[in-house]
């Protein structure tokens, strides 16, 4: 029978200095922040910015090696953020690809030192088309600088290891600058977490972002009552009871004031209490005086992520929902929340 093999410990690879590898590790985040916070946001940012807006195309992101691949995510980072987008491996271009690149594109060309080859002549091809052309370098001087239209630098940095020339500050600034841009430009269209969910209607992160008013099962007037704070208890579960649930009951009580506007919310564990306090006859009493008032509560413009967010600070389990003037919508509960995945049961 095959055995995994077993992931090696410090100890048992040998004697490791863990304190100076740490010391090692944080270095390599300070050296990467620093080279972030030194970037310059001035006019020229503000002219990308306009370049990417102006366009009537999608930005074209190309670049070659480890800026390839940061290229990739701006390109999924933009797309995503209302500015349609798509990559281009420059090297692919030369063979048949250019044909991706069309009048009113802007193309957003990414190279630490500015000079590779298959980039440059991607630029300058391109340049020829009248295409506008935004770059992401290190340095002023560099080919890529001289025939963009736009030239962002990241400044000339040491990669992060003294050890290791391999890309990673440098890298690291490019994606930074690249997520600044795209999200300054989504800034600039107004761009709404409503919008967002469209172009992530799938998983956890679409399902965060539904209006509340979608995800909440009970409706007010339809599967959960609204109870006059005069009310006594006995009568409004005599009321509740004739509303049919969705699936299941209620687990509370949205109690109303004489201008229909939310004043309390009555729990089943609210019941179980008061009966516990003060006996049975408490039935008998008025709902108001029992109610937990001015309870925690979401606007119709919420989403289910502050739904859950709410759930995990006060630790409760029904939120009523309300209208802009303070009138119940419904109530959305925890068990609403497990079943769209976005919380463990």
């Amino acid at each position: 029978m095959n055995q995994s093999p077993s992931i090696p410990t410090p100890a048992a690879s040998g004697a490791v200095d863990l304190q100076a590898e740490a010391e090692f590790a944080r270095q390599i985040l300070a050296t990467e922040a620093q080279a972030i916070a030194g970037i310059a946001i001035d006019a020229r940012f503000h002219a990308a910015v306009d370049l990417i807006l102006q366009s009537t195309g999608s930005v074209v992101v190309s670049g070659l090696g480890k800026s390839g691949i940061i290229g990739q995510k701006i390109s999924a980072t933009l797309a995503s953020t209302g500015t349609p987008s798509h990559f281009l491996h420059p090297t692919e271009a030369m063979h048949g690809d250019l044909g991706r690149v069309r009048r009113g594109d802007v193309l957003l060309l990414l190279s630490y030192g500015g000079n590779t080859d298959e980039v440059v002549d991607l630029a300058t091809i391109v340049r020829q088309d009248g295409v506008s052309m935004i770059a992401i370098v290190g340095r002023e001087g560099c080919e890529l600088a001289r025939l963009a239209t736009v030239t962002l630098l990241i400044g000339e940095l040491e990669e992060a290891s003294p050890d290791h020339p391999a890309p990673s500050t440098s890298t690291t600034a490019t994606l930074a600058l690249g997520d600044a841009l795209a999200l300054t430009v989504s800034r600039r269209r107004n761009f709404k977490a409503a919008d967002y969910r469209k172009f992530h209607p799938g998983g956890s992160l679409g399902r965060l972002l539904t209006p509340v008013v979608d995800a909440m099962r009970f409706q007010a007037g339809q599967n959960v009552g609204l109870i006059p704070q005069e009310m006594t208890v006995a009568r409004a579960y005599e009321i509740a009871r004739q509303y049919k649930p969705a699936i299941r009951a209620a687990g509370a009580l949205l109690i109303v004031d004489e201008q229909g506007k939310l004043a309390g919310i009555f729990t089943d564990g609210d019941f179980r209490r008061v009966v516990f306090t003060h006996g049975p006859e408490v039935v008998n009493r008025r709902i108001g005086d029992l109610m937990t008032r001015n309870p925690k509560r979401l606007t119709e413009s919420a989403v289910v992520r502050d739904a859950v967010q709410m759930v995990r600070e006060y630790r409760i389990d029904e939120i009523p929902v309300v209208s802009q003037d303070g009138r119940p919508l419904g109530l959305i509960d925890v068990q609403d929340l497990v079943a769209l995945k976005v919380i463990e049961g």
